[in-house]
């Protein structure tokens, strides 16, 4: 009994103190540290050389909720976004959709003074683009932070110029980390729920040491509107394409010239070890360091520079940001054996939009020689070689990507040369029960494996 009364007591004496943090925590103000961070916040207006607007940003999802709700469109003329001035200088870090194709940039600080600005260099790849104030002035900027150290549930502050109404401050909170929204091949955004809108697309997201750990970039919305979802590219990504913005104009990334995969499958390295992450390497392109050193389609990379490897993203951003011409040692991962490859990065080269694919429905008085429906295609020969002309609606085929223009080089590990070959061994694998042939094609020089579904002759 003596016990208990003691404890009621304690607990009554501790109750004040409750009170009072929870208090404190309620009258808590962003106001200080607002005050410090507006200064080096701009919003950004542009003159275009063209007068339409209805361009999306070089980030385009695939998701149909994910899309330009930044741009504001001002009749054609004016497109409003948002940025951060980085140093003294007044250098700023903006999205390049924001400022692409503007005739005339227009910076407006905080005080309201205005500057004309002009472009430093762009990366479509991250939509980042860097510019700078004409002028000798001093300006006030924000310090970049650490976005790997960010984690969620972390408070968050967003600054910007939503619908062109001048600096606007949110708060939220990280909702996510390493977000994947189909837009490209460096998707890694930070997802908060801060309201993000038209206008604010460049401004920057902090952390509560005032330090940017993200440009807000996309939104998820079927309105156009803030939902509560928004997308932020981190810090630490802009880092490396503001360096060689600075240095050359443009940024140079290094290249192996293979296309990978995450692995979801433990590798056992030895008794005593097992090994989980790496990527597995499904295509290679032709001519590049990877092929040429002998690395193969299935092989599994664990480990880069006796760094081990966690998944591609990751990876595809370690061997971008290695200088050109460096060597690197890539621990492969091969029959249940481990080996080592040293290949020497090279730049990579200018990619080119990929063809749209083409799909056919194909009546049964219209099929042609090289129609092969278990494969779902339709081929022919041209000096020597296999070509896809089109791919049928609705096969595996067409959900695997293949699409007209791709050249078949080999069919479960037997070389194809001509529609006869092709159709040989489809029959073959048919008869053997079906399974899933293995396909190697060339798609403008890019080398990939990938397997079909063996469909029914009817």
């Amino acid at each position: 009994m003596k016990k208990l009364i003691a404890l009621i007591i304690s607990f009554l004496l501790m109750t004040p103190t409750v009170k009072a943090q929870k208090t404190e925590i309620l009258h808590q103000s962003f106001a200080p540290l607002v005050e410090k961070l507006l200064p080096g916040v701009v919003n950004i207006s542009t003159l275009r050389e063209d007068a339409l607007l209805s361009e999306k940003p070089d980030i385009i999802s695939a998701n149909e909720f994910i899309n330009e709700y930044f741009l504001q469109d001002e009749g054609g003329r004016t497109s409003l976004g948002s940025g951060f001035i980085i140093d003294t200088k007044g250098y700023i870090i903006t999205n390049n959709h924001v400022i692409d194709k503007a005739s005339e940039i227009m910076v407006k600080l905080s005080d309201d003074r205005q500057f004309n600005a002009k472009v430093i260099g762009t990366d479509k790849l991250t939509d980042l683009a860097l510019i700078k104030i004409n002028s000798d002035e001093v300006f006030p900027f924000v310090k970049m932070g650490d976005s790997d150290a960010v984690r969620v549930g972390d408070w968050i502050l967003a600054i910007g110029n939503p619908f062109g109404l001048g600096g606007s401050v949110t708060s939220g909170i990280v909702s996510a980390k390493s977000r994947d929204i189909d837009a490209g091949s460096y998707d890694n955004f930070i997802q908060t729920d801060a309201s993000i809108n038209q206008g604010s697309s460049g401004g920057p997201l902090f952390n509560m040491d005032g330090e940017v750990i993200g440009i807000n970039t996309a939104i998820f919305s079927s309105t156009g509107n803030s939902v509560g979802i928004g997308f932020a590219t981190p810090i630490n990504l802009s880092k490396f394409v503001v360096e060689q913005l600075i240095s050359k104009g443009k940024v140079e990334r290094g290249w192996l010239g293979l296309k990978v995969v995450s692995n979801n499958q433990d590798i056992t390295i030895s008794d005593s070890q097992i090994f989980k992450g790496g990527v597995v390497v499904n295509s290679l392109n032709e001519n590049s360091p990877a092929l040429q050193k002998g690395i193969e389609a299935g092989d599994i990379i664990i480990s880069m520079n006796g760094n081990d490897v966690k998944d591609a993203k990751s990876f595809s951003r370690n061997v971008a940001e290695t200088p050109i011409g460096k060597d690197v040692i890539l621990r492969i991962w091969r029959n249940g054996q481990t080996k080592d490859i040293t290949l020497t990065v090279s730049s990579m080269p200018e990619t080119t939009a990929k063809e749209p694919k083409n799909t056919v429905d194909i009546t049964i008085d219209e099929k042609p020689k090289g129609y092969i429906e278990e494969l779902g295609i339709v081929a022919d020969e041209a000096n020597g070689a296999v070509v896809i002309t089109e791919v049928l609606a609705d096969s595996d085929a067409y959900s695997k990507g293949l699409k007209s223009g791709n050249i078949i080089q080999r069919l479960d590990g037997k070389d194809v040369s001509s529609i006869d070959d092709l159709k040989a061994y489809v029959a073959y694998a048919k008869n053997a029960g079906g399974p899933p042939v293995e396909v190697k094609i060339s798609d403008n020089g890019l080398l990939q494996t990938i397997h079909l579904k063996v469909g029914a002759d009817d």
